[in-house]
Order: C-alpha cells, then sequence, then structure tokens
C-alpha cells in the first residue's frame, strides 16, 4: 500500500533562532471550510505476538489473554497466528501511547506464553496533506479497518525504504508513491483489501521505517496486493526490507476503553 512521507506542512510554526529550522511537529490535511485542517494528536498502533507455553492449553491461554485486555479497559484485536500451531497476536491502540506499557503489558505479562519480539510492530498515524477530514483520517479510520465486522484476515509487516529514495526530488518521490496508491485504491474500491499507514521511525527495533497492516475478509486478495506491488517502481527499487509477515485471523474484538 502507499507509505507516502509527509508533505511540506502548512503555516510557519513560531520561529526559530536564527541558524535553525523551524520544527512542526503537527499533522496537516487538506482544506475544510476553507480552513487547511491541522491535529496535534495521532493514533499509536501496537501488534505483539505471543507462542502459548506448552504447561498451558491454548484455548484457555487464549481466552485468559482476552479476559485480562477487556479488565484492563484496552480496545483490542486478539488473531491466531495462521503460520504458528500455538501462535497468538493482539493489537491495541491508543492515542497516548503510555497505554501500552500503564495497562497492555500488565495485562499480558503473567500470560503464560512467551512474546515473539521480532514481530512486535508499534507505529502511529501520520497525515500525507491532502485528507478532506483529517482527524477522521488520522484517528478514527484505522479503527474502524480493524473493527469491521467480516474483515477478519489481517496481515500486518514492516518495512524500510533505502536512503535513495529520500535523496529524490520531491516530484519524483510523488510519481513513484502515486503509482504504488493507485493501486491500493483499486483493491479499496472493490473491497477486496483496507490498510493502515503507520510510521515507525525511531520506535521500531529493526530500524524499519513503516508498519503496514492489510484487512480483508478473504486471505487470497492480501497476499495478491502484496504480489502486485512487488512491480511498482518504489518495491522493486526502493525497499530493502520487508516483513517479518505476520498472518492473523481475529477471533476476538474489544472496544472497551
Amino acid at each position: 500500500m502507499s507509505e507516502e512521507a509527509p508533505p511540506s506542512r502548512g503555516p510557519e510554526a513560531p520561529g526559530s533562532p536564527p541558524g535553525l529550522p523551524d520544527i512542526d511537529v503537527r499533522e496537516w490535511g487538506g482544506k475544510k471550510d476553507g480552513e487547511r485542517q491541522v491535529l496535534d494528536r495521532r493514533l499509536f498502533m501496537q501488534l505483539q505476538v505471543f507462542d502459548v507455553d506448552r504447561s498451558a492449553t491454548f484455548a484457555g491461554a487464549r481466552d485468559r489473554m482476552i479476559h485480562e485486555l477487556g479488565r484492563a479497559k484496552v480496545p483490542h484485536v486478539v488473531y491466531e497466528d495462521a503460520n504458528a500451531t500455538r501462535g497468538l497476536g493482539v493489537l491495541t491502540w491508543s492515542d497516548d501511547p503510555t497505554m501500552f506499557v500503564a495497562q497492555v503489558h500488565p495485562a499480558l505479562r503473567e500470560l503464560p506464553m512467551e512474546q515473539r519480539d521480532a514481530y512486535t510492530m508499534l507505529g502511529r498515524t501520520y497525515a500525507i496533506g491532502h485528507e478532506p477530514d483529517l482527524e477522521h483520517a488520522i484517528l478514527k479510520r484505522p479503527v474502524e479497518y480493524v473493527l469491521g465486522p467480516g474483515w477478519d484476515w489481517h496481515v500486518w509487516y514492516p518495512l524500510r525504504r533505502s536512503g535513495a529514495f529520500e535523496m529524490l526530488d520531491k516530484h519524483t518521490q510523488s510519481t513513484i508513491l502515486r503509482e504504488h496508491a493507485s493501486i491500493g485504491m483499486a483493491y479499496g474500491r472493490t473491497g477486496l483489501a483496507h490498510d493502515v499507514r503507520l510510521a515507525c521511525h525511531g520506535l521500531d527495533g529493526g530500524d524499519n521505517e513503516f508498519v503496514i497492516g492489510l484487512v480483508g475478509k478473504e486471505l487470497h486478495p492480501l497476499s495478491h496486493i502484496v504480489q502486485t506491488m512487488r512491480h511498482t517502481k518504489q518495491t522493486s527499487e526502493y525497499i530493502v526490507k520487508m516483513g517479518p509477515f505476520f498472518v492473523g485471523r481475529v477471533v476476538h474484538r474489544g472496544t472497551d476503553a
């Protein structure tokens, strides 16, 4: 799917001392009611993957995970891992990342499971500059996708682009990204796949830049879109690392918050 970098920001942030760049960490969208939208919030989403200990039953550990997350009032999706007989995944989210260490981790810490560290993914939503409804795009749409009834197959993976991409001029970058984005939009328009795009710069243990979630009613279209994207200029020339891929089927959704 499209992993676009944020565009140039809106009006200048408060001036910095001479010789220092202006820093603006807000999210900027398209115009609404004649004014450029701006938001100083974003959604953090985290995937954690576990292997259930042999000392416990798989169903018992799964049900206890669901219970503990509900008791902690953590919004979540719980997956059974399509590639591991005793694998479980859990996706949680909040606009306050403190929730992960203050609520999610305590809820999971004493369960009879071992965390699969290489599959931990943490990222944040971001704007690309032309969202017609910025707040919905940043805070609500990703949640609607992962909670969508019947959209029970989810594929999550991190990726990193080469430094050469960042050295391209903005026009060339935009052309490359538009090719990528148009494919994602085509799958979304047909209802075959929806994507969640998260930036993970500095948040990922493997130095990845983005976390991508693909959501659909069937698994095949999610594999198909990854295959189709391999033919784009961005993937074939500028992606240096993708994966590991987590393939999960939703067994529970919880919206307690």
